[in-house]
């Protein structure tokens, strides 16, 4: 997620330049032409964002020898397969699938990005402590890193010189398959979008359909310049998502409360008030998500399936919006300049639609199956949550009741943090109180495992997580 927040600056730019010349894209306009250029090139350079940002990110540490292990990597990967280096090292003239992928293995290649990141990051915490003779001392610790890097990049390169093109092949025809499934593809994406969050593999399947890696590139295209038979097909996988985010979810923010227990609703206020609006301004959905994810699977299934439905309306009557970073308002204004946006106006009737439809949908689920959403659990989880005091911004009181309810410090071996979620490696799992974490006002815990636990915090998850980390 820290590559995926440059997203928004870029969009913000894009979108002013597009504001001021809508047509030309800067042709017309030297203010604008700053402003398309400047975005563009967070845009244009996303692999190297990830490369970086990843090898950064899941760094034990976090210090910026990863990040420049991570920069090393992905430059050596990206000069490799250029098309000309290929063909040279390949020793033979490219056919037309392999120089397409050789020609997207550049700087905007968020999957070759995402991989290196990885294993530098995997390679940078095995070693960044790792001392070597004194004759070769200077290079022991994290002054080894960019080389182990290299070694290893050169290896993925030669293997990536053969693997690659029939990845890149399989992946477009892959996109190609689903883009000709029309809104139909498009509602699927949508429903398995929504179900992948829990697992956090949807940035995978977005990235199929977002990004220039199976010839789809929904988000690219959008943004960039207009190409003649595109106009009514780009943004078919984005728009759908914006009467969700913006209407659907807020809907059953309110369906929630209504439901909550009356000694419970001012907790429960609180905390979907602040959730309806973040969804609504951003497209961060997380919080309202995880607050009845598990507690009610089925209102998870219905928001999925809605989702879907969502997505094979706006395709099917081309309503057409898109994002850089998430559904939200921001992006919505941003983007209705955009020549590729059409339609874009219907889906505000479409969102209003949507914040009823999910209104009583929930409404009705909820009392009919007697869920228990926030604010209609048991009385001793009642008590618990009224402590809740995150909202208060003492993050250091916070993160006092998390570490005290993971057990304390000796039980906690590493602490790291997303969009949403602090996530911790423990040692002792039985030594975790839920319900002391709960009383944190957090969103929700997750266990995907015995040394795992994940804390749903919501938006203020970083200034959770450093306070914790102090406290460490």
């Amino acid at each position: 997620m820290l590559p995926v927040a440059a997203l928004p600056a870029g969009g913000i730019l894009l979108g002013l330049g597009y504001w001021l010349d809508p047509t030309g894209w800067g042709a017309n306009s030297v203010v604008a032409a700053f402003l398309v250029h400047a975005g563009g090139t967070i845009l244009d350079n996303m692999g190297l964002l990830f490369a970086v940002g990843i090898a950064f990110g899941l760094s034990k540490d976090q210090n910026g020898a990863a990040a420049l292990a991570g920069l090393v990597g992905f430059l050596l990967l990206a000069r490799m397969l250029a098309p000309g280096a290929a063909a040279g090292f390949l020793g033979r003239e490219l056919t037309d699938i392999q120089f397409e992928a050789f020609r997207r293995a550049n700087n905007g290649n968020a999957f070759l990005g995402i991989m290196t990141g990885c294993i530098v990051s995997w390679i940078y915490n095995r070693n960044y402590q790792r001392e070597l003779p004194a004759a070769l001392s200077f290079f022991s610790g994290r002054r080894l890193v960019p080389i182990l890097t290299v070694v290893a990049m050169s290896v993925v390169a030669i293997i990536m010189l053969f693997v690659w093109p029939v990845i890149f092949g399989a992946l477009f025809n892959f996109g190609q398959w689903f883009a000709g499934l029309g809104a139909f593809g498009a509602a699927l994406y949508g429903f398995f979008n929504r179900l992948l969050i829990p697992t956090g593999l949807h940035h995978a399947l977005n990235s199929v359909f977002w990004f220039d890696l199976a010839g789809i590139n929904d988000l690219g295209r959008f943004w960039g310049p207009v190409v003649e038979g595109d106009i009514g097909t780009v943004g078919m996988y984005m728009a759908g998502f914006f009467p969700v985010m913006m209407f659907g979810l807020p809907g059953a923010c309110l369906a929630i409360y209504r439901n909550a227990k009356s000694n419970s609703k001012k907790v429960v206020a609180g905390l979907m008030l602040a959730g309806a609006f973040t969804a609504f301004l951003t497209g961060v959905t997380e919080p309202i998500e995880f607050s009845f994810m598990f507690v009610a699977p089925v209102l998870y299934l219905i928001h999925a399936i809605l989702t879907g439905i969502s997505m094979f309306i706006t395709a099917t009557f081309q309503w057409f919006a898109g994002f850089n970073f998430s559904a939200g308002f921001i992006d919505y204004i941003l983007s209705i300049p955009v020549p590729y946006a059409v339609g874009q106006f219907m889906l505000i009737p479409l969102g209003i639609a949507y914040f009823f439809i999910y209104f009583f949908i929930f409404n009705f689920a909820i009392k009919k199956f007697n869920l228990k959403t926030p604010g209609r659990e048991d009385e001793e989880d009642l008590a618990a949550e009224a402590a809740a005091n995150l909202a208060s911004d003492d993050y250091d009181a916070v993160a006092k009741i998390l570490v005290e309810g993971l057990g304390g410090k000796e039980n906690i071996n590493s602490l790291e943090y997303c969009a949403t979620r602090v996530r911790v490696e423990v040692k002792d799992y039985l030594a975790i109180n839920e319900k002391k974490i709960k009383s944190a006002g957090v969103a929700g815990v997750m266990r995907p495992s015995k040394t795992s636990v994940q804390i749903i915090v919501g938006t203020k998850v970083q200034f959770v997580s450093d306070a914790m980390k102090k406290l460490l």
